[in-house]
C-alpha cells in the first residue's frame, strides 16, 4: 500500500526533481564565489539578498512574480537603494534553502529529498510562494511532495521529523511535526510480518525506500531474520525529545502494548542521559533490545534499522556526550511525564534510576512526587543498589534516608488501597479474591521488609544518621511483614558498631524496634555474646530462644508418641524459607540442634547463678548499711538508772498486771481499784 504511494508520488513529480514551468531568466545555473552566489547569465544582478554570511546576487523578476513577501519588501521600501538589498536572516532553513528556492524560480530543476524537504516548505511559506501569484507554486509541490512521499515512508518520515528539529515554529505551525509523528505511530503500530526487509539494513538507494512495506499483513517476512516487536526502538531514539514525546503519544493513542512502550521509553532513557548504563537491561518485558550484540537468530548478525545505518552512523554535533545538565533535566521530566500508568510497563529499577536522576537535577517537585508513587506501586521489585540514593545538596546524612520512607510510605498505601478494593466486589468475588490477596499481599510485605532491612543495615554506618530517622524507618512496616528479625538484628548491630556513643537508654530504645521471639538460633547466639547489647536484651533473647526449644522439644515428643497434630510445632518452615546468608540452619539435623540447645542452658544456667550472687551481695550489703546507720547504746550510769526505776515499778506491775508510764501512777491506781472493789 505505502509502496504504490511512494512510487505514484516519484512519477507524478519527476522522481523527486521540481522545477519551475516558465522560467523568467535563462541561465545555465548558479555558481559560489568565496561566500557569494551568482547567476551564470549575461544579464547582470540587480538585486542582493543578504542571509547570515551568505549573500546572492539575483534578479528582481523571477523572485518577485513568485515570492509575495520579496515582492512587498521591494515595492514598500522607501528609497531606491533599501529595495535592491534584502536582508532576510530569519529565514527558515538559512542560505540551503533560499538557494533552492532561488533556483525553483529561475527554472533550475531541484532534487527534493527527505533531507531538504522540511526546509524548503518552511521557506517557501515564509516567502509567501503560493498560488495566487503562479498556478503550480513552491508551496504546493513541496506540499504534495510530503504528503506523496515523505509520508509513505518509515525512513523519509524519520529524516523529515529529524531534520525539523532546527525550523521551530515553523514546521509546528505547518503541522510538518504531527503528521511525521503520526505516520511512525502508525508504521509502528502495524503488524510487523507486513513488512519486506530486502532493504533494511543496506546503505540507502535513491529508487527505494527502506524499510519496505507489503501490502499483504498476512504475508510472511522474507528470507532475513524474523521481524523483532522493538524494531522500531533505535530509529525513534534519534528524535530530539519533545519529537520523542509526540510520537510515543501518538504510539500509545493507536494502541500499541504498554511494555513496548515502556522499552522504548528506557531505550530512549539510556542512549541520552549520563546517568544510565548501556549494558543495563532494558526490561519493560524483561527482554534486552535487538539492537545489542545479540543476534536476532542462528549466526546471523543483528538486525539494524535502515535509518539507524544512515543517520546514527555519521556523528553530529548532537551526540549524547554533549547533552548538558539542563537538556538532561528536560529529557528526565519529558520521560516521567510519558511513563505509562500500568504497574508493570517499565522495571521498578529503571524508575528508581530515573529517579536518581530527578534528585541530581533538581526536577519539578510534582514530577518528583508522581515518580515517588509510581515507585512506590512496585516497590516490592526493587533491588538495594538502586535504593541507595544519594543526599544530593544536604550534608546531614550520606544516603537521602527521607525519599526511602515516602517511598515506603506510597508502598503501603497502594497495599491498603488493594486490600479494600474486594469491598467492591460480590460476595463470592470477594471469598476468591481475599484467597489471592492473602498470598500476594504478605509475600510483597515481606520482600519489602527484607529490602528495608538491608537498607538499614547500609546506612546504619552513616555516623550522621540520628536514632530517630533510623527508629522511625525500621518501624514504618507492620509486624506481620517480618516473620525473622535477623535482617533487622543485623542493621541494629551495624548501628551500634558506628554509634559507639549511645548511651543505656537509647541502646534499650533502639533495641525496642526488634522481637526477640523471631530471631533464629544462630542470631540468638550471637546476641547472647554480644557486648554491644543491654543485659537485659540478652536476657529476653535467652528466655525467648529457651522457650522456642521446649516447645520444639515438645512438638517431636508428641509426633513421636504418634499422638496426632503436636500443639507445638517447631519453626523449621519459616527458617528454611527466610534466614538467608546464616552460617547454619535449623534443618542440619537434631544432633547440631541438640548441641544447640545444651549451649544455650549452659549460658542460661550462668546468667542465673550470675544473678543470684548479685542478689546475695546485694543482701550482704544491705545489712551491713543496717549496722552502720543503727542509733548508739547509752552510757552504763544511764543504763543503771533505768534498771533501778524498773525494779521499783515492778510491784506496781504484778498487781495490776499492765505496764504503765511513770507519769500516769499517781491518776490510775487507787481510784480505779476503789470503784472496781465496789462494783
Amino acid at each position: 500500500m505505502w509502496d504504490s504511494e511512494a512510487d505514484s508520488g516519484r512519477d507524478v513529480y519527476g522522481n523527486g526533481v521540481l522545477s519551475a514551468t516558465k522560467p523568467g531568466v535563462r541561465t545555465d545555473g548558479f555558481e559560489q564565489r568565496g561566500q557569494s552566489w551568482y547567476v551564470a547569465t549575461d544579464i547582470p544582478s540587480d538585486l542582493l539578498v543578504q542571509i547570515g554570511d551568505i549573500s546572492f546576487h539575483l534578479h528582481k523578476y523571477p523572485l518577485l512574480s513568485r515570492s509575495g513577501k520579496l515582492n512587498r519588501v521591494i515595492y514598500e521600501s522607501p528609497r531606491e537603494t533599501e529595495a535592491n538589498r534584502i536582508n532576510l536572516d530569519d529565514l527558515p532553513g538559512g542560505p540551503e534553502a533560499f538557494e533552492l528556492a532561488a533556483k525553483f524560480c529561475y527554472g533550475i530543476a531541484v532534487d527534493l529529498t527527505a533531507a531538504n524537504i522540511s526546509g524548503l516548505r518552511c521557506a517557501a511559506e515564509y516567502l509567501e510562494m503560493t498560488e495566487d501569484l503562479e498556478e503550480g507554486n513552491l508551496i504546493f509541490k513541496t506540499e504534495a511532495f510530503l504528503s506523496y512521499v515523505v509520508l509513505s515512508s518509515w525512513r523519509d518520515s524519520i529524516l523529515v521529523l529529524k531534520n525539523s528539529e532546527k525550523l521551530s515554529p515553523w514546521a509546528e505551525n505547518l503541522q510538518i511535526v504531527r503528521r511525521c509523528s503520526e505516520s511512525i505511530a502508525w508504521k509502528a503500530c502495524a503488524n510487523p510480518k507486513g513488512i519486506r526487509w530486502q532493504y533494511t539494513g543496506k546503505p540507502h538507494r535513491s529508487s527505494v525506500s527502506s524499510p519496505k512495506w507489503n501490502e499483504l499483513k498476512d504475508s510472511s517476512p522474507s528470507r532475513g531474520s524474523p521481524v523483532p516487536h522493538d524494531w522500531w526502538f533505535e530509529d525513534v531514539s534519534i528524535l530530539r525529545i519533545d519529537h520523542f514525546v509526540r510520537v510515543v503519544t501518538a504510539i500509545k493513542v493507536k494502541g500499541m502494548r504498554h511494555e513496548l512502550v515502556g522499552a522504548a521509553i528506557v531505550h530512549y532513557a539510556t542512549k541520552w542521559l549520563s546517568g544510565f548504563a548501556r549494558d543495563s537491561p532494558l526490561d519493560g518485558d524483561g527482554s534486552n533490545s535487538t539492537f545489542s550484540s545479540d543476534s536476532a537468530g542462528g549466526g546471523a548478525a543483528p538486525w539494524k534499522g535502515g535509518l539507524h545505518m544512515i543517520v546514527a552512523g555519521a556523528k553530529d554535533d548532537s551526540a549524547p556526550a554533549a547533552v548538558q545538565a539542563k537538556d538532561q533535566r528536560l529529557i528526565v521530566e519529558s520521560l516521567i511525564s510519558i511513563v505509562p500508568p500500568q504497574k508493570d510497563s517499565v522495571s521498578c529499577s529503571f524508575l528508581l534510576r530515573l529517579l536518581r536522576m530527578a534528585s541530581m537535577l533538581k526536577v519539578a517537585p510534582a514530577l518528583v512526587t508522581e515518580l515517588e508513587k509510581r515507585v512506590g506501586m512496585q516497590f516490592e521489585q526493587a533491588a538495594l543498589s538502586d535504593l541507595l540514593i544519594p543526599a544530593y545538596n544536604k550534608s546531614e546524612t550520606m544516603y537521602d534516608v527521607d525519599l526511602v520512607q515516602r517511598l515506603l510510605e506510597h508502598f503501603l498505601v497502594q497495599e491498603q488501597s488493594e486490600g479494600c478494593s474486594p469491598g467492591r466486589q460480590s460476595f463470592s468475588d470477594t471469598k476468591m479474591y481475599d484467597g489471592a490477596a492473602r498470598g500476594a499481599n504478605p509475600n510483597a510485605k515481606m520482600r519489602v521488609a527484607r529490602l528495608l532491612d538491608g537498607y538499614l543495615t547500609e546506612v546504619s554506618r552513616d555516623r550522621n544518621l540520628s536514632l530517630t530517622k533510623f527508629q522511625v524507618l525500621a518501624e514504618a512496616l507492620p509486624e506481620s511483614a517480618r516473620s525473622c528479625d535477623d535482617g533487622l538484628y543485623r542493621a541494629i548491630d551495624s548501628y551500634l558498631k558506628a554509634h559507639p556513643t549511645l548511651t543505656e537508654h537509647e541502646r534499650k530504645r533502639l533495641c525496642r524496634v526488634m522481637d526477640c521471639q523471631k530471631l533464629s538460633i544462630d542470631a540468638c547466639m550471637h546476641a547472647a555474646q554480644n557486648e554491644r547489647l543491654p543485659l537485659r536484651v540478652v536476657v529476653q533473647v535467652l528466655f525467648s530462644e529457651q522457650v522456642k526449644i521446649s516447645n520444639a522439644i515438645a512438638g517431636s515428643s508428641l509426633k513421636e508418641g504418634g499422638g496426632g497434630e503436636p500443639h507445638y510445632q517447631p519453626l523449621i518452615p519459616n527458617r528454611k524459607t527466610l534466614l538467608e546468608g546464616t552460617p547454619q540452619s535449623f534443618q542440619e539435623g537434631w544432633a547440631a540442634a541438640k548441641k544447640d540447645i545444651n549451649t544455650l542452658k549452659f549460658e542460661l544456667d550462668t546468667v542465673k547463678a550470675k544473678y543470684l550472687e548479685l542478689q546475695n551481695d546485694m543482701e550482704t550489703l544491705q545489712k551491713q548499711f543496717d549496722k552502720v546507720t543503727k542509733p548508739k547504746q547509752a552510757s552504763p550510769w544511764t543504763a543503771g538508772w533505768k534498771k533501778l526505776s524498773k525494779l521499783a515499778k515492778a510491784p506496781e506491775h504484778n498487781d495490776g498486771g499492765q505496764h504503765l508510764p511513770a507519769a500516769d501512777v499517781p491518776k490510775k491506781t487507787a481510784p480505779r481499784r476503789w470503784r472496781n472493789s465496789i462494783s
